[in-house]
């Protein structure tokens, strides 16, 4: 037999899908994460479902991880000693910024923790013209010079970054040369090689981000690999990118910063997966945890991605698929604060010692403990009764936090815990959804995570949508989605030109020298030629405007005839944004991208025919439930999921139990099984 394994680190549990390639069959586990060394829950995961399975290691022909290291090194500011060499005049680029303040009125705004000490930024005699043409030629004894002092100050990466080398890299070339023949051990990013596109203030910010973590990702890639190695598993593991696909452990070192939102970027590859399979291309996903929820949009099948966002306070410009997360997932605290308001989340117990319930010695009540004490999970055992847990704690630690703290009572205080969690989430949705000019209500919302089918129906009735979806394994749709992604390389360069047949050539030009150098990655990777797809994009603006939209260019051969689709495609998807378009306005093409794809073998889920006289199943036990919006308890049907069969319509309310995750819907929903054993559930009074 050979396996297929997926796995997904999160801040309290890590999940692990496995598909048998030769039977077609599908497993999925949970176990709790170890924080201070992701690696270890990641193999001790892996050995306990090679045993489950009675497998050799040597049977694993894949494995492919998401991978937290990078985010927590930032959120943490745990990450490497910076030195930074830039054109002279600009040493304080990072300080400086540009003119986007996220909040304009308030005078005591904290500007995010500096990346480069005080005293490492450093600037070298050279200079580029906006033309590419060689200025100022650089001055390589005065480098010298610096790299020799960042050395002295005891730095472990390197950041360069100079005006306009995304049109001529030669300076930043020369000085990565004299670093490595001065300073061989530090770890060194060019902004030329990382991100090639104009705007100095993203591009350093980018290039000074990517050192920063660079030697943590180095170490962590390094000990996963011998840790893979050690257990007897032959393969070269994967790492999950911020945009969906995966890269080789060896492209991780180079590109930490492309694993900024690695994790949840996979459950939105697996939403839009299952999404196809429901037949939904609108979709809003909802993936809620231990520790947060990250919500993203799919509109015709295909995630959205962003080419910049915010990292920590700083713009990080490299593809990205648009995920929000807040804190708020089930380890999400709940206190009383200072002006007597309830208040849930952002800090988190996490696995460790996790919501009270858990008998792990925590305090503080969670959602969790909310969750159980209002009767929506099992308050007995969790993790198809693998974990146990106590309900009592769980009202202790809600009287003691809560109770005692105001003028609510137990079931006021656990209904009020679900209510503010829920509308912290509705407000994350509509900020992907209504405030991006979407009507949310022709949008399915699917849920998963842990914790997101608790809530699903819940907060989708609060936004008015009619449709929630359950993939088969919610708990573990970001580690399904390991198994769905493909090898993808995303290249860039900027060179404005105008949108007129004239400049044709040079457009050709440009997706010409990307196609080639993606081939060259792709030859890295060993991709078979007929395993190769290449897609085209152009970030494009009016003539004067300052931001540009990234629109999808056909082919990458680019004629008139393309040309004339692209300008209309822009001046609609201008309208669609921003309400008016100009189509007798001059159109620049600014930044040209090309994303190179590996596509790998994936898990060939078929469906199973519908069998809507099959009998409904009995129900495994029935529990006093307190739904949102109601002051009593209601007797409650539990239902076992794995006895759902495809066809069926099982009628609300109702609760739907598995070993990775609790459903819970409401009256007046009903749940109907499709053929790949997806939840299809709607909202029959709307």
């Amino acid at each position: 037999m050979a396996y297929m394994i997926g796995v997904d680190v999160g801040g309290t549990f890590t999940d692990f899908s496995v598909f048998e390639q030769e039977t077609g069959e599908l497993f999925h586990y949970k176990d709790s994460s170890t924080p201070s060394d992701p690696s270890q829950a990641i193999i001790q995961g892996v050995l306990a479902v090679l045993a489950i399975k009675k497998a050799d290691a040597a049977a694993v022909s894949y494995l492919a991880h998401g991978t937290t290291v990078g985010t927590n090194a930032l959120i943490e500011k745990k990450g490497a000693r910076v030195g930074l060499i830039t054109t002279s005049g600009f040493k304080d680029l990072m300080e400086i910024g540009n003119q986007r303040r996220p909040s304009l009125y308030n005078l005591q705004a904290q500007k995010p923790f500096p990346l480069i000490p005080s005293g490492l930024n450093m600037t070298v005699t050279e200079r580029i013209r906006s033309d590419g043409t060689v200025d100022t030629p650089l001055d390589e004894e005065e480098t010298r010079h610096v790299v020799r002092y960042l050395k002295e100050k005891g730095v472990a990466a390197i950041a360069v970054c100079t005006l306009f080398s995304f049109l001529n890299p030669v300076h930043e070339l020369r000085i990565e040369e004299i670093i490595r023949e001065e300073f061989p051990e530090a770890y060194v990013t060019i902004s030329s090689k990382l991100v090639p596109e104009f705007r100095e203030y993203s591009r350093m910010s980018t290039t000074v981000l990517n050192s920063y973590l660079g030697p943590v990702m180095e170490k962590y890639v390094n000990n996963f690999r011998d840790s893979v190695k050690g257990i007897g598993i032959r393969v070269e593991p994967y790492v999950t990118q911020s945009n969906g696909s995966i890269i080789s452990i060896k492209e991780t070192v180079d590109c930490p910063i492309k694993t900024a939102v690695s994790g949840p970027s996979a459950g939105v590859i697996a939403a839009a997966y299952i999404g196809r399979q429901c037949n939904a291309d609108k979709i809003i996903t909802f993936d809620m945890g231990g520790t947060s929820a990250d919500i993203s949009l799919i509109e015709n099948f295909t995630p959205q991605v962003s080419n910049e966002r915010m990292v920590e306070g700083y713009p990080a410009r490299i593809p990205m698929i648009n995920i929000i997360t807040i804190g708020a997932g089930g380890g999400s605290i709940a206190k009383i604060d200072e002006g007597g308001a309830l208040k849930v989340g952002p800090k988190s117990a996490g696995a460790t010692p996790g919501p009270a319930c858990y008998m792990r010695g925590g305090e503080n009540p969670c959602v969790t403990d909310a969750n159980i004490v209002l009767g929506k999970l099992n308050q007995k055992k969790i993790l198809g009764g693998r974990m146990d847990v106590d309900v009592e704690l769980a009202k202790d630690a809600i009287r003691t936090c809560i109770c005692d703290k105001s003028d609510l009572n137990l079931q006021q205080a656990a209904n009020g815990i679900i209510t503010v969690v829920n509308s912290n989430m509705v407000r994350a949705i509509r900020s992907v959804s209504v405030e991006k000019g979407y009507d949310v209500r022709e949008f399915s919302l699917m849920a998963f995570g842990g914790a997101g089918p608790l809530h699903a129906c819940e907060v989708a009735r609060e936004l008015g949508m009619r449709e929630v979806l359950i993939p088969p394994h919610p708990g573990t749709l970001c580690s399904l989605g390991l198994l769905l992604a493909d090898t993808k390389f995303d290249l860039s360069r900027t060179r404005v030109l105008d949108g007129v047949p004239e400049n044709v050539a040079a457009m050709r030009e440009q997706f010409a020298d990307m196609t080639k150098q993606g081939n060259a990655l792709l030859d890295k990777e060993g991709v078979p030629e007929d395993r190769r797809r290449f897609e085209y994009f152009v970030d494009m603006r009016y003539q004067r405007q300052n931001f540009e939209i990234c629109i999808p260019v056909p082919s990458g051969d680019l004629d008139e005839k393309i040309l004339g689709q692209v300008l209309a495609d822009f001046h609609a998807e201008h309208k669609r944004s921003y309400g008016y378009c100009k189509e007798e306005a001059v159109v620049q093409f600014v930044s040209y991208r090309v994303s190179a794809i590996g596509m790998i073998d994936k898990p060939d889920i078929t469906a199973e025919p519908l069998r809507p006289e099959a009998d409904l199943p009995e129900p495994i036990g029935i529990r006093q439930v307190l739904f949102q919006g109601q002051d009593y308890y209601v007797r409650t049907p539990i239902y076992n999921r794995e006895d759902f069969v495809p066809g069926q319509a099982i009628p609300g309310p109702c609760i739907c139990e598995q070993m990775d995750t609790t459903l819970v819907v409401p009256a007046g929903w009903t749940i109907h099984v499709d053929g790949y054993y997806n939840l299809k559930i709607h909202d029959e009074e709307r």
